[in-house]
């Protein structure tokens, strides 16, 4: 696993612990992004789907396969960052793409079985957000909770499409102890926010491209009133400053959620529903 590396978040300046994911590649060697820590962290206010990836080269078997663009959200405001990554060295002229000790001929490039944008399995795709985390499940940047309730660690899936981002929340509610989590029949509409529902729960996950507002969060919390519920969002590109200082008046749980399908709290309720589960 990755050493943890400190992160300063460009809008508040606290520093927070990342420790990049390792994926495993289709050699069975793992492979991780090597973070470039001389650059800073860049803001991430829009995500493209070229830029959500980036290629890195198995230094045991040289196959070049294309993983989640490293990102990570800080603690203290919400503020979702991309960490710069090396580039690819050029291989030396004669040697091939994907040449390396163990490679042949016509080796997987970055559409082979470890490429998570092509066919990787699902048991890599969780083994590799699984690596990224500690092993009670809880994000690296996190201090683990006094009286944290056992659990086996979270096995994040892969994040492609915003019907994944639905679904590895609902699967994250289940882990912290929610039953019977409900998903909305049919595909989501990429510009709207979609429910999730279970016993005492109410839930939104926001798989669009813009950061979660103050009216997103309000609506959540109201909805959670009236059903008598929790409230808990999710949101891929992180959360407006009004919206962030509303939800910790409410007490709403707020989680972001990265490519490799970790959410990660950014707020104290989130911390406490992390520790205490349902």
């Amino acid at each position: 696993m990755a050493e943890a590396v400190p992160v300063r978040c460009p809008a508040c300046l606290r520093e927070n612990g990342y420790t990049a994911p390792v994926f495993p590649c289709a050699c069975g060697s793992p492979v991780n992004p090597p973070l470039d820590l001389s650059a800073p962290p860049l803001l991430l206010t829009h995500r493209t789907w070229s830029d959500s990836w980036v290629t890195v080269r198995c230094t045991a078997c040289g196959r070049e396969s294309e993983w989640p663009h490293p990102e990570v959200g800080c603690g203290s405001c919400g503020t979702v960052v991309r960490l710069p990554v090396h580039p690819l060295e050029q291989p030396e002229a004669g040697t091939g793409r994907g040449a390396g000790p163990g490679a042949t001929a016509g080796s997987a490039g970055p559409a082979g079985p470890a490429d998570p944008r092509g066919k990787a399995t699902g048991e890599a795709a969780r083994g590799a957000g699984a690596a990224g985390a500690r092993p009670d499940g809880n994000p690296a940047h996190i201090p683990p909770p006094t009286a944290a309730v056992p659990r086996p660690a979270f096995r994040p899936v892969t994040i492609r499409t915003a019907r994944d981002a639905v679904a590895t929340a609902a699967l994250y509610l289940r882990w912290l102890g929610f039953q019977d989590v409900r998903q909305p029949d049919g595909r989501p509409i990429p510009s709207a926010a979609v429910d999730l529902r279970a016993p005492g729960l109410v839930a939104q996950v926001d798989p669009t491209t813009a950061p979660a507002g103050l009216r997103a969060v309000e609506c959540v919390w109201l909805n959670g009133l009236t059903a008598s519920a929790t409230s808990v969002y999710f949101s891929l590109a992180g959360y407006t400053e009004d919206a962030r200082s509303r939800a910790d008046d409410l007490g709403i749980p707020l989680f972001v959620m990265d490519l490799t399908g970790m959410p990660q709290p950014v707020n104290d309720p989130a911390d406490a529903l992390v520790g205490s589960g349902a």
